[in-house]
């Protein structure tokens, strides 16, 4: 089977906005599912000047098919002038293929928007 995954890498001011952000990709089959990780301290350059945040990490896993419509919807409920949102290739032939299967299955399902 070709799967055609990705990993979505999305960034947020807080927990509350990622879960708010998930819920809303999961409910409107635009991912199969997410992950939260809070705690994460991002250093970064932001027009000219090197800031320091705390931030949360979402991951979201998804079909390719989706990312563009994804990427749209988080731009419209992120907090951010210019979230961080990038797209990775889950390599096909490792890892659990029963997990690749459901993620398949449930990233393809209908969008609801």
């Amino acid at each position: 089977m070709y799967y055609n995954l990705r990993y979505i890498y999305i960034t947020t001011s807080n927990k509350k906005e990622a879960k708010k952000i998930g819920l809303d990709l999961v409910e409107n089959h635009l991912v199969a599912c997410v992950n939260i990780i809070d705690g994460m301290e991002s250093i970064y350059r932001w027009q000219g000047k090197v800031e320091e945040a705390k931030e949360c990490v979402l991951i979201a896993k998804t079909h390719y098919s989706k990312v563009q419509k994804l990427t749209e919807r988080v731009k419209e409920l992120h907090s951010y002038d210019c979230p961080c949102v990038v797209s990775m290739t889950i390599t096909e032939d490792e890892g659990n293929k029963d997990y690749l299967d459901w993620l398949t299955t449930e990233s393809k399902a209908e969008l609801s928007m």
